[in-house]
């Protein structure tokens, strides 16, 4: 079994899914469930799928696991993925989201859900026990399922309503990069009740891997473009499935997702937040909420909410620096009641971004603006493999000589954070983080500085002394 689970569920080239790989996994997670007590014999589990070519027969083999599992599965047919995990937990049931998220078409995956959220690694363990008893076995799905696919939507439409005070966003003009999205479609309609003017570009019937961590120059050319020849006021997107938002600010610039993240612990008065150690650094001086740093993925995250719910918060929220924004309890906002919704949702940072700057009258990126964070970038090395990766950051971290060659023409080092890969503060006050993805053959390369030039260029450096290095470690 080639695909394996990474940093926000199973991950793999699509021939290592279809083989009966996915549907051993399936049928595993439900046996785990089952065996567990979590839901009963006979129980729903919903199912949802990106836009990939792939997800169809993939969402169809899993099915039929399910049912071999004597579970029922349930359709909810191309959705973003918060929006199944909010109308499965409603339900008190498990889900199973088909999706690569932002990687290449190539690849494909699949995220489960529990009828408390999220599973945890914990979870993981047990279905990578259990799905080796279900291999081989290539399952062709069912014809026909209940769907649920119209209710599903609906109540995702519905969860954003009068988040925003009426007028708020009245005269806002805002694109929607539509591409491949899972998530066009809801977003469209939950911006345009908040009552924004919504400009729909791009859309593509064949699936674009936009990353919202590392977005590509062909992607911020489109945008730019967009935003200056429709005069708008920002641009939105998602990746594929929809749990981490892309924004764009009025002169073309992307915004970051931490910056994102901080944005909506700001606005929803957040007592604890929880984050990955690839946030941005200035976000604890930002905000009055505890902050609780993580290694990168989704479960950590939601083990950090969990630990801050324990010890008696109220308001926790989690994001990641891709954007994506995690709530831990109930929220009241404007004349609606956010349920916790404990996994990466880009709707609410996309609403928060716009309903935060137009309550202090000011423009999208004067707000970002104000928010003094250092500057940050980030960007990845694609098809490099995992062994070299993590052979290269191990040495790094452990061999003080080998790291002050790596960094000789980049800058010296002063200190180390092994929370996940490793990221180096260097004497001249600049950050630089090398991480292996958990996702595909990337290395992920993060860096912070006094602005925006010096903070590209270090990445640039970096990138160069990877790729230099990369010949000495295995491939």
């Amino acid at each position: 079994m080639a695909a394996k689970f990474g940093t926000s569920g199973l991950r793999g080239l699509v021939g290592d899914l279809t083989d009966g790989t996915a549907a051993a996994h399936a049928r595993a997670f439900g046996r785990h469930l089952l065996e567990n007590a979590i839901i009963p014999a006979g129980a729903p589990v919903y199912l949802g799928r990106d836009k990939r070519a792939s997800s169809p027969q993939i969402a169809a083999q899993c099915a039929s696991a399910l049912i071999a599992e004597g579970l029922e599965p349930v359709e909810c047919g191309v959705l973003p993925t918060p929006a199944l995990a909010l109308h499965a937990m409603g339900r008190g049931a498990a889900a199973l989201m088909i999706t690569g998220s932002h990687i290449p078409d190539d690849r494909n995956g699949v995220k489960f859900y529990r009828p408390d959220g999220e599973i945890d690694k914990d979870d993981e363990a047990g279905i990578s026990r259990l799905a080796p008893e279900f291999l081989p076995g290539q399952l062709a799905g069912p014809t026909v399922l209940r769907d649920d696919s119209a209710l599903a939507a609906a109540a995702f439409i519905a969860r954003y309503r009068g988040f925003t005070p009426d007028g708020l966003f009245s005269g806002l003009r805002i694109g929607l990069y539509e591409h491949s999205s899972a998530a066009s479609d809801v977003l469209a309609a939950i911006l345009d009740e908040a009552g924004a003017e919504i400009v729909r570009l791009g859309k593509s019937e064949v699936f674009v891997p936009v990353d919202t961590e590392a977005v590509s120059e062909e992607t911020r050319t489109l945008a730019t473009g967009w935003v200056r020849s429709h005069s708008l006021d920002g641009l939105v997107s998602t990746d594929g499935d929809g749990d981490r938002p892309l924004v764009v600010d009025e002169t073309g610039a992307v915004i970051r997702g931490d910056a994102l993240g901080l944005i909506v612990a700001r606005y929803l008065s957040a007592d604890a937040v929880v984050t990955p150690v690839t946030s941005n650094s200035g976000i604890e001086s930002r905000c009055a909420a505890e902050v609780h740093r993580t290694r990168v993925g989704s479960p950590y995250v939601i083990a950090g909410m969990a630990e801050a719910l324990s010890l008696g918060k109220e308001r926790v929220i989690g994001f990641e620096a891709n954007g994506g924004v995690l709530t831990g309890n109930l929220m009241e906002m404007g004349s609606c009641r956010l349920e916790a919704l404990p996994t990466r949702d880009s709707v609410l940072p996309i609403l928060c971004a716009f309903a935060a700057a137009r309550s202090a009258g000011e423009s999208l990126s004067a707000h970002v603006a104000g928010l003094g964070l250092p500057v940050a970038a980030s960007d990845r090395i694609e098809n490099f493999p995992t062994a070299t990766s993590k052979a290269l950051v191990a040495e790094l971290s452990a061999d003080l000589a080998a790291r002050t060659r790596f960094f000789e023409t980049i800058g010296r080092p002063l200190t180390v954070d092994l929370t996940d890969g490793l990221r180096v503060s260097l004497e001249n006050g600049c950050i630089v983080h090398l991480r292996p993805s958990g996702n595909a053959p990337e290395m992920r390369i993060y860096s912070e500085a006094e602005s925006e030039g010096p903070a590209r260029d270090l990445i640039v450096r970096t990138v160069e002394r990877v790729r230099q290095s990369a010949g000495s470690y295995p491939g």
